[in-house]
């Protein structure tokens, strides 16, 4: 007899429902996905240190404090080599409050104006912090890549447009989002957060 599958609810400390749809692409059916203003918290989830396991241990355990449900938060940064690992932690407020992808992209497209493309080199880092019955487990995935001298693509989110996977000429806004899963960060954090939560819903 196969083993057979329960539902797991799970809750992602994060307002992106961009990241929700790819979580639950690398996820699969099994388990439940529900983001805090599902819940009714629609604020911002708390990220006030300096690195990015620190930020997703911040997150996750703000969520868990909150509902004292499974839940997981990520943390990603873009890290540019020639910028001395910027953006970095900052990523997602590289222009300042509030958030604004496009101006994120445009400043660091300036920070970069005269740097030829294989100067710029690039990874995206992505940490996962799951906490299931007051216990935290990390994942981390990296994507290794260039920045490309000007937006393409129009797919993804975030830095998405000018970042090139290693081995690829186009940028993660012209991949299919399984296509992105299969090579992103988060896609390999999110994989191993899926077979270390698989083991728990098998009988």
């Amino acid at each position: 007899m196969g083993a057979i599958l329960k539902f797991m609810e799970i809750i992602f400390a994060s307002c992106n429902r961009n990241k929700l749809i790819e979580a639950g692409k690398v996820l699969g059916p099994s388990f439940k996905i529900t983001l805090p203003s599902d819940r009714g918290f629609t604020n911002d989830v708390p990220e006030t240190h300096t690195t990015i396991p620190e930020n997703a241990i911040e997150k996750a355990q703000f969520i868990w404090d909150m509902f004292h449900e499974t839940c997981f938060a990520d943390d990603t940064g873009l890290e540019v080599d020639c910028l001395n690992g910027e953006p970095g932690v900052y990523s997602a407020r590289y222009a300042g409050e509030p958030k604004d992808p496009v101006k994120n992209v445009q400043k660091l497209l300036k920070e970069l104006e005269g740097v030829p493309f294989a100067r710029r080199t690039a990874r995206f880092r992505c940490v996962v912090a799951l906490i299931e019955n007051g216990e935290l487990t990390t994942f981390e995935g990296r994507c290794e890549g260039h920045i490309a001298l000007e937006p393409q693509g129009e797919l993804g989110f975030g830095y998405d447009p000018i970042f090139v996977p290693e081995g690829m000429e186009k940028t993660m806004a012209m991949l299919t989002l399984e296509e992105k899963n299969a090579i992103s960060h988060r896609g390999k954090a999110m994989e191993q957060l899926s077979c270390h939560l698989l083991k728990k819903v098998q009988l």
